[in-house]
């Protein structure tokens, strides 16, 4: 068993190229983000929304070493996964709306979005459900001998809950090819994670033998080497694997929050000095010395492309009442 901080530096094998996609997948997912928030102010969406601004490095850091046909599971904070596994952004945010040309037909909402055929089994409501799902699926993995590996996305709050420590239990006793990222976002919901959490989140594994690694969940590359070592680890056949990913949302809980339990200051602070994006950014103008005009110009197209998914759902229909009754168990 081996519990450890890991923080790794730029890799000798980026390109330019490779990079400016990392931005840009960055930058889409924040970009999306901002635009749902605007959408949520506008009552276009309704209900729960719950934002990734701030965690993008995240998700892409993940996204950066599984291969086509790997699961991916988390809960309610879940349009940037949908989008990072393939999921149409114009669907994303037509499901948001609530349209029927949403991923789930305009009936799951922000919390609840799948996608069989991206391999993206949700967006769950329910704080630590996904965890013990995210085994199941790993635990099919394992009996199909298909080499897949199930990548499971829990946050703080949802660490501290009973069903995934028996989830851990179940996933080591039958060695499933399941990583458990933890999204260390801080907050609880508007509980900070000192107020609430006895011991380190990553070290949760520990009783059942799970190796596991704390990163720097701002940082691309420290995410994607850790995850890199992980899901090699559950692909080969030796089980679990726990990675806790430091990281920090910029916005409320939910839409619905006005996040008085932190300061602006606080805030500020993650904005400044530790954004995901900046981060990358610095790298690529030292590195591979890209100008800000090209910055500007990715930022420009992607603005455009967000615009064209929002134009998109709100031309889309409302779901015809019969809807209710289908696709109910």
């Amino acid at each position: 068993m081996a519990t450890k901080k890991l923080k790794i530096a730029t890799n000798t094998t980026d390109t330019k190229e490779s990079l400016l996609k990392v931005y840009e997948d960055m930058l889409f997912l924040r970009r999306f983000e901002e635009k749902a928030a605007n959408m949520y102010q506008q009552a276009v969406i309704a209900g729960f929304c719950h934002l990734y601004i701030g965690q993008e490095a995240v998700i892409t850091g993940c996204k950066a070493v599984t291969k086509d046909g790997d699961d991916y599971i988390t809960s309610y904070r879940c349009h940037a996964h949908a989008i990072a596994c393939g999921v149409a952004p114009e669907n994303v945010m037509a499901e948001l709306a609530g349209r029927v040309d949403g991923v789930s037909k305009g009936k799951g909402g922000s919390m609840h979005i799948f996608s069989k055929e991206h391999h993206f089994w949700g967006g769950h409501g329910i704080v630590a459900a996904q965890t013990s799902m995210g085994a199941g699926l790993a635990f099919a993995n394992k009996m199909q001998k298909n080499k897949k590996v199930c990548l499971t996305f829990l946050g703080d709050g949802a660490a501290n809950a009973g069903q995934f420590f028996e989830t851990l239990n179940m996933a080591k006793l039958w060695d499933l090819p399941v990583v458990f990222v933890i999204e260390n976002n801080k907050y609880s919901m508007g509980t900070s994670q000192p107020r609430c959490a006895s011991g380190e989140l990553y070290k949760r594994g520990e009783p059942f033998n799970i190796p596991s690694v704390e990163v720097d969940g701002q940082d691309f590359f420290a995410v994607r080497d850790a995850m890199k070592k992980a899901v090699d680890h559950a692909r080969s056949g030796k089980g679990p694997y726990i990675v806790e990913a430091h990281t920090y949302r910029y916005r409320g809980h939910s839409m619905s929050d006005p996040a008085k339990y932190r300061t602006r200051e606080e805030v500020e602070n993650y904005r400044q000095k530790n954004d995901p994006i900046i981060n990358l950014t610095k790298v690529l103008e030292k590195d591979f010395k890209v100008k800000d005009e090209e910055l500007k110009s990715i930022d420009k197209a992607i603005k455009q492309q967000v615009e064209e998914a929002v134009e998109f759902a709100i031309n889309s229909p409302e779901p015809d009442a019969n809807e209710l009754y289908t696709d109910v168990l």
